[in-house]
């Protein structure tokens, strides 16, 4: 997961939208593509991207590689349509298939949407995976991908957040990093925060680099804070906020970042390369922050720590996962030909290439353990371990969208701007319902 798949995937002009039939268009004839015989069944595939990156290559591969294997029996059919940088295009194209029937076999969805495209008819469940077969991806992935009980899609790579510390620093104020089965809670990290602050000060700087910005990146980041700590943002069905989202259990780790604020460990606008430039002790941010690190700012001498946690966490599993994956449509007549093109593009070869490409992290234990990064490289593999013990995904909720941006306004404003937590949570919880109605009725 790179920096762009942050934004959020808005299913904009789907959430009032049904399928009510399997498509007018036709399927092509064999001999009409290269490569597609005669005796195979035609399955098209949309993704994302642009065909002329690595990811894109990846998927172009893997495709290939597909209709290689199954030569005779199937014959995938690729088809690039990349997002623009608000995260239309591919999803104005989806939006828009879904009016005509046009969509394709299997498509890719960003993680956190799964919910939302099965609960608008947008995908169908996979035809059933044996043990064995589900056996190969972490759990994480497994999660992301099922609503209600059934699995809808599996993803070829996947994401995780690190607690990154600058070492010299910490080695300044005397701080011992724990292992990943004990983290610091919140209350323990700000005695950590304030024995590194007078280092931090004298640099003009923070002990954190932390901001709440608009879009995905604020969600991903810092709903773990409210799971580890005891709550939630929506009911396990994701069909109810209030009393989730706007919990006193909830409101006491909004006070926690208000904390932060108070006591200057961290800054009230964003500062570029605040901690990059050494003047953090600490940052949250995704995977590629060590390949950032390496190439851009090779004097900072960085760790990964484990997450941190509310005061009674139990050992649930709280860290940021999700990241892109492969649905079957709602139009798809072909089950089982779709469901192994899933399998395929999202299993061990392609996560390998997935991660050789664009060192994306994959989403297989097999592919993860093709490489020497995520057992002898420290980060990574504090990483790798974080994701596949502690991997939660996003709120599984049809109303995705509307909770992420209402996660976001409610932090910036409860503590960027001084508003009342319980207010602003309260007024969440009404936008959110209003969204739910319909799928509540």
């Amino acid at each position: 997961m790179v920096k762009k798949k942050l934004l959020s995937f808005v299913l904009a002009g789907t959430m009032g939208l049904t399928l009510t039939g399997c498509g007018t268009k036709s399927d092509p004839t064999p001999g009409s593509i290269k490569g597609y015989d005669r005796g195979e069944q035609y399955v098209s595939i949309w993704v994302h991207s642009i065909e002329d990156t690595p990811e894109g290559h990846v998927y172009r591969e893997s495709v290939n590689a597909f209709n290689k294997k199954y030569n005779g029996k199937y014959f995938a059919d690729i088809e690039f349509i990349p997002r623009n940088d608000s995260g239309g295009g591919y999803s104005d194209k989806i939006n828009a298939s879904v009016m005509s029937g046009g969509l394709p076999d299997v498509l890719t969805v960003d993680g956190p949407n799964v919910a939302s495209y099965a609960a608008n008819k947008i995908i169908q469940p996979l035809a059933p995976l044996t043990k064995k077969e589900k056996s190969i991806y972490l759990p994480s992935i497994l999660d992301q991908g099922t609503y209600q009980n059934k699995l809808y899609a599996l993803g070829v790579m996947e994401s995780s957040v690190g607690l990154y510390y600058n070492k010299d620093i910490l080695k300044k104020a005397g701080i011992k990093v724990p292992d990943q089965n004990h983290p610091w809670t919140f209350s323990e990290f700000l005695t950590i925060l304030q024995k590194v602050k007078k280092y931090t000060d004298q640099v003009k700087g923070y002990p954190l680099d932390m901001t709440f910005p608009v879009g995905e990146a604020t969600i991903y980041y810092y709903a773990p804070f409210f799971w580890s700590n005891g709550g939630d943002l929506v009911s396990k069905n994701g069909l109810k906020a209030d009393g989730y989202f706007n919990s006193q259990q909830n409101l006491k780790t909004i006070q926690y970042f208000k904390t932060l604020l108070a006591h200057k460990y961290m800054s009230k606008v964003a500062v570029a390369n605040l901690f990059e430039e050494g003047r953090a002790a600490f940052k949250f941010d995704g995977a590629w922050e060590v390949n950032t690190v390496r190439t851009q700012f090779k004097k900072l001498n960085i760790g990964v720590a484990p997450y941190i946690v509310g005061d009674s966490w139990k050992g649930e599993k709280y860290t940021p996962t999700g990241s892109w994956a492969f649905a079957m449509s709602s139009k798809c007549k072909h089950k089982e030909a779709a469901t192994k093109l899933v399998q395929y593009m999202s299993g061990i070869d392609s996560g390998k290439r997935i991660w050789s490409e664009t060192k994306t992290f994959p989403s297989t234990y097999k592919a993860y353990a093709a490489f020497d990064d995520f057992d002898k490289d420290p980060e990574y593999k504090a990483l790798y371990t974080q994701l596949k013990t502690y991997g939660h995904p996003r709120p599984k909720t049809p109303v995705y969208p509307q909770v992420s941006t209402s996660f976001q306004q409610v932090l910036e404003n409860s503590v960027l701007s001084g508003m009342d937590a319980k207010t602003q949570q309260d007024k969440a919880v009404e936008r959110i319902n209003a969204k739910l109605k319909r799928y509540t009725m």
